[in-house]
């Protein structure tokens, strides 16, 4: 266990040294700073949210959801593909830890990464939201914002896993970004596509956004309910992992 946080703590290091690292943070803070100030500055005293009110909004789809995912994909994109491409993948399977784990270690510190950057624009929606609107709990409170919160981590969760994947078997990090930011942005065309068939319930896509079921939402599909799409996602998730795992054990490196 003590190998594998060190693993851990390795490949965190080797995102944290990276020039680039600080950036999607500097865009959050200043993505959200300016959102608020244009809320604060336009909108009418009796139209404005509550600070919680407007944390929420900012972690819904239609707010920095999909940022956030954007950010996400292109932080951890190279995490295995960079690797091939550097030629650093040959120092690391030499090692004595088995492939398994190492993939493991690498997967967990994207995880890690997806935390931290949730986390802080959290941080910094509630310090906006709070500094300009209050923290008064009007139409939403500290439930709605930690489900919200939950809802978008789950939606991130999804596609940086496919991302993931996409980086064992391509070993290209431009090909990996491409794909996997395709696939978010391909999401609404797929569900209207295939919304008259029947399938359409199985599909990825139609589940990954479970900020549907909050406050009363109407499901994709009649029917379709969280538990339902919890099982769909997990399903999915093992694959993909499985998928990596086996793919990146079997495969020989040049």
């Amino acid at each position: 266990m003590l190998s594998f946080g060190k693993l851990v703590t390795n490949e965190w290091l080797k995102m944290y040294k990276k020039r680039s690292f600080f950036i999607p943070y500097a865009a959050i803070a200043v993505v959200i700073g300016l959102v608020a100030y244009m809320m604060k500055s336009f909108s009418l005293s009796d139209g404005m949210p509550s600070g919680l009110e407007f944390t929420a909004g900012m972690f819904s789809k239609n707010g920095m959801g999909q940022l956030l995912t954007f950010l996400a994909i292109i932080g951890t994109a190279g995490s295995v593909a960079k690797e091939h491409s550097l030629g650093t993948i040959k120092l690391l399977l030499i090692r004595a830890q088995s492939r398994g784990k190492i993939l493991a270690a690498k997967y967990v510190s994207v995880l890690a990464y997806i935390l931290s950057l949730s986390l802080f624009a959290l941080a910094v929606s509630l310090l906006a939201g709070g500094l300009l609107f209050g923290f008064q709990a009007r139409e939403a409170g500290w439930e709605d914002v930690t489900l919200t919160v939950l809802a978008q981590l789950a939606y991130s969760l999804i596609y940086v896993t496919v991302t993931f994947m996409i980086g064992v078997f391509t070993r290209s990090t431009g090909a990996t970004i491409g794909v996997g930011m395709i696939l978010v942005l391909l999401e609404s065309l797929v569900v209207g596509l295939l919304s008259r068939y029947d399938i359409i319930k199985y599909v990825l896509f139609t589940n990954v956004d479970l900020s549907v079921y909050l406050e009363g939402g109407i499901p994709p599909v009649q029917g379709m309910t969280p538990a339902f799409s919890l099982i769909v996602l997990a399903v999915y998730m093992i694959l993909f992992l499985g998928a990596s795992f086996v793919t990146f054990k079997k495969r020989d490196v040049a």
